[in-house]
């Protein structure tokens, strides 16, 4: 079952979830959906949403002409929000196409043509019946374990045109398919964490930020870059979380920015910057740890309190079990930050209220688990968990955290829940049963098989094969049809070239998508899918703050035969007949139908309040007809909270999710699954490549990040682009000295490369990054030559493609060295935004 983050934001976006698969109950009466729809603006404007916040679009004679945010919340332009005509216009998939050799023979489909084959325009019910006969004979042949329903990805912002829910609704109704667990953004965090602390964490809510501006002395923003990742939510932003940062560089508050890289957010709040060695942190912290037990700085009454296991954890610190003391010179050797900051940064953290706010990018890396675990356990030493202005968050950075959380209605959205029957512990779709109602089961998100998504390389290539998963042994199982719809893994997974060896073992793969992306190019057929602007849709704003329902209408008409992902699945369950149409569309139900009942269910929920809820919500009618967000207001109590207060005042009434109800230093569950790459408390692991063994081969540590002008791989194809490339490639960020050294200048493309691969990238020389380290944002699209050279930039191309561990199996994206070097030849064409052979 993949994660979805909504489920851990949403708390009432489930309140809908046990209405909407009982068809014979719900929607008796119907809705007439042409009372609730207006037609489309021709010229005038229209509000919608998306991840990078509440947009006025602009429309004459049709078209989308100007976009620009609905209200003004910063001084800081978000660029995202202006490039709506791109996002409909641009590199538009706008027919169905098969790949040439499966059209012609899909039984020997010659995979290894996958991106290099020309594909062939055939009708949209061609393509459908195609689609349903090719998973009928997979399912018949090779079973359930042979359907890989894809599609991790950020999808569009609305809650019922949601792509990858949408696609496992229809994957379920037939049959049942295998999916995947946990996410690229936080794959070991979100698996060790609640042994830690007995809650995913990474999708929690922050003490508020209210709270911190109050009352702390120090705010420390350590792996993260928060300026521009807050640009974008996973829903659509409510952009406050920009808003507090302004208010932060007026405050008092010292910052402190640890990064090898010289962020965005350093540079705005003027924050002292300290720059360790990449996967270093748990080594500093560790001589962090040791120098506050040295000067008697820890609070033991804390950790005697709220704590288990820091005696083990400090046996460790001494050396006791491997002989290595981990004191400050010891730290100091591997991070590369000089003994006295590392001396005064922990007495610092010690004397005063300090939060500590960290990213993701840390636990991205080998032995990923251990960075989060090692934090909470130095502020556990600290004392300050719970407390006002202290602790530690691990989503500030993301979708606006510690913006306080607003009452009003939460909007449900569309599910997965399987219509099915299960027999004998196995699951049979209506496509495969006479009785519909014959024992069924309504279960959410019921993948029947699943595996850890970072390991996507590894299934496809060794079916069969058992790994180590936090404590569980997984048998990978043999795909041999890959259904993919709101996302991009050819650009998102590591090690690109492992994965198109991968990519070319099924014999079918379908792709609904709305762009020629480099997934799309790698498929067998493809469906052109509406991009949110062409159909309509609701959201909220607000992942944490839950502060606008937004209407998504409709704003353009669909480019060439594009459709709603919806309506797609729809048309293929007609195929496998009336059962299986009316379990996918509760008889018949249009997408408006579903958003007119998300908006009432929401409503009802604010009725509940009674008459001191201060934002009435109106009827939907009126909603959609008005086309403007309705703004709900935060309690005071949601501005004053404080994340594990509540844990502080009662550790026996409130205890955590954890096996001891405590914050666990050291974990017994993890002791007993006896895994060499992840001990019970937090251990430092020499990283398999880091500064500390570079080589001449390959001397430089490469970091991936979020890139601030896109969202992954998001915008990619738009005229944005124009904004950061150099020379069209994606920018590396290069020490000044380390560009010296092999001659490079600013603006000169250079080749990256390593034993996994090579791309173009176009030089950008600073004084922003430490010396050894280079930068290369993920999410550049992928665009090889015919000797395999990426020519835009993808950085994936270089990245290793390896388990954090075996209990998490999380992706180690900032793990890896590569060699740089001046691009002396004729530079090739970047072709990554143009359609294929064969497409229009």
């Amino acid at each position: 079952m993949g994660l979805d983050r909504r489920k851990f934001l949403k708390i009432g976006a489930n309140l809908s979830i046990a209405l909407p698969l009982m068809p014979n109950i719900i929607h008796a009466k119907g809705i007439e959906a042409s009372k609730i729809n207006s037609g489309l603006v021709k010229n005038g404007s229209v509000i919608t949403a998306a991840h990078w916040g509440i947009l006025k679009l602009s429309i004459k004679d049709g078209k989308i002409v100007k976009s620009e945010p609905w209200e003004k919340v910063t001084n800081m332009d978000n660029p995202l929000q202006h490039y709506t005509a791109d996002m409909v216009y641009k590199s538009r998939i706008k027919y169905p196409y098969v790949r040439k050799s499966y059209l012609e023979n899909p039984d020997n489909p010659k995979t290894e043509l996958r991106g290099k084959d020309e594909f062939v325009r055939v009708s949209y019910d061609e393509a459908i019946k195609l689609i349903a006969k090719e998973l009928k004979k997979t399912r018949e042949q090779k079973g359930t374990q042979a359907i890989f329903g894809g599609s991790y990805g950020w999808k569009s912002s609305g809650n019922m045109q949601n792509a990858r829910i949408l696609l496992h609704r229809f994957l379920n109704v037939t049959g049942g398919f295998v999916g995947v667990s946990g996410d690229y953004s936080t794959g070991a965090s979100q698996v060790i964490m609640p042994y830690v602390v007995g809650s995913i964490e990474v999708y929690e809510q922050q003490t508020s930020w209210d709270n911190i501006l109050k009352h702390s002395k120090y705010v420390v923003i350590w792996g993260a870059d928060p300026i521009s990742t807050l640009r974008i939510a996973w829903t659509t932003s409510d952009q406050r979380g920009l808003a507090y940062f302004e208010k932060l560089k007026k405050s008092k508050i010292k910052v402190i920015c640890i990064d090898p890289i010289r962020t965005d957010t350093c540079k705005f709040l003027n924050a002292k910057w300290i720059a360790p060695k990449p996967n270093t942190d748990v080594a500093l912290m560790m001589g962090m740890a040791s120098h506050l037990i040295a000067k008697q700085k820890v609070d033991y009454n804390f950790l005697e309190t709220y704590t288990t296991g820091f005696e083990q954890f400090k046996s460790y610190l001494e050396g006791k079990e491997d002989g290595i003391k981990k004191d400050v010179k010891w730290a100091s050797q591997i991070c590369g930050i000089e003994e006295k900051t590392i001396r005064e940064l922990a007495e610092n953290f010690y004397d005063n209220p300090t939060m500590i706010m960290s990213g993701w990018a840390m636990q991205r890396a080998q032995h990923g688990e251990q960075p989060h675990w090692m934090l909470v356990t130095l502020c556990s030493m600290l004392g300050q968990i719970g407390t006002k202005g202290g602790g530690f968050g691990l989503s500030y950075h993301y979708s606006n955290g510690g913006v306080p959380t607003c009452k009003g209605g939460v909007i449900g959205g569309i599910t997965a829940l399987s219509v099915g029957i299960w027999k004998n512990g196995k699951f049979k779709g209506l496509a495969q049963s006479n009785n519909a109602s014959e024992g069924a089961e309504w279960l959410q998100n019921a993948a029947s098989y699943s595996f850890p998504l970072a390991r996507i390389s590894d299934a496809l290539l060794h079916p069969g094969k058992t790994i180590d998963h936090n404590g569980e042994k997984i048998t990978y199982p043999n795909i041999d049809f890959i259904y993919w719809v709101g996302g991009n893994p050819l650009v998102h997974h590591q090690d690109t070239n492992t994965l198109l060896k991968a990519w070319r073992k099924p014999r079918t793969i379908v792709v609904n998508e709305i762009y020629w992306t480099p997934s799309a190019k790698m498929a067998d057929i493809v469906m052109p899918a509406t991009s949110s602007y062409e159909r309509d849709d609701i959201t909220m704003s607000g992942d944490y703050a839950n502060m606008h329902i937004v209407p998504m209408k409709q704003a353009v008409l669909p480019e060439g035969e594009s459709k709603d992902d919806y309506e797609i699945f729809a048309d293929i369950c007609k195929v496998y007949g009336e059962n299986v149409f009316n379990a996918y569309t509760q008889n018949g139900l249009k997408a408006k139908d579903f958003i007119k009942e998300y908006y009432e269910n929401a409503l009802n929920q604010t009725k509940s309040f009674g008459e001191v809820f201060a934002t009435p919500m109106p009827s939907f009618e009126e909603f959609w007809a008005k086309n403007e967000p309705i703004t709900f207001q935060a309690p005071n109590e949601n501005v004053e909270y404080i994340r594990f207060a509540d844990f502080i005042e009662d550790p026996i009434l409130n205890t955590l999710g954890t096996d001891s109800g405590l914050i666990e230093i050291y974990s017994q569950s993890i002791a007993k699954y006896n895994y060499d790459d992840c001990k019970a408390h937090p251990t430092w692991f020499e990283p398999i490549e880091w500064l500390g063994n570079a080589s001449k081969e390959a001397p430089f540590h490469l970091l991936t990040n979020h890139p601030a002008n896109r969202l992954h791989s998001q915008m990619c194809h738009t005229s944005l682009r124009e904004k950061y490339a150099v020379k069209g490639r994606e920018p590396i960020l290069i020490n000044k000295k380390d560009a010296s050294k092999l001659g490079i200048k600013n603006g000169d493309i250079v080749r990256v490369f390593n034993k996994r691969g090579e791309v173009l990238a176009g030089a950008v020389v600073s004084d922003d990054i430490l010396e050894g380290v280079v930068r290369l944002c993920e999410g550049g699209w992928y665009d090889p030559d015919e000797k395999g050279l990426c020519k835009y930039g993808s950085a994936n191309v270089l990245t290793l493609d390896m388990p954090t561990s075996k209990l998490a199996n999380g992706n180690i994206a900032h793990t890896g060295l590569v060699n740089i070097e001046k691009y002396k030849g004729d530079l090739p064409l970047v072709t990554a935004f143009k359609s294929p052979k064969g497409a229009l």
